[in-house]
């Protein structure tokens, strides 16, 4: 059997986590935590829409790689792959600059 005093610690622990708990809840700010989390991501969007070009860059570099030996192997559908590769890199921009619109960040 447990110590009388095992028991008065645990309970002690337990007031005092739900004190320090209902003080922190009491302590936040909706509104201003959501706007703080929208000012972030906007603070954020505008290097996201750099990496989105800067990937859409790697994948045509690529993509004409893998095109360009294609052509030179002579295989038939090199520009069924190019259209494809082309295809994705133009995505990638028009997705960039859509969001950057749709959120209002021009």
């Amino acid at each position: 059997m447990k110590h009388p005093t095992f028991y008065f610690k645990q309970i002690f622990v337990f007031v005092l986590l739900m004190f320090l708990l209902t003080t922190m809840l009491f302590a936040q700010d909706g509104n201003a935590g959501i706007n703080e989390a929208t000012m972030r991501v906007r603070s954020y969007f505008a290097t996201g829409t750099n990496l989105m070009y800067a990937i859409g860059a790697v994948l045509g570099l690529v993509g004409a790689i893998k095109v360009f030996q294609k052509w030179n192997s002579g295989d038939q559908d090199t520009g069924k792959v190019a259209a494809a590769w082309f295809g994705s890199c133009v995505f990638l921009v028009i997705v960039a600059t859509v969001l950057r619109s749709f959120f209002g960040l021009t």
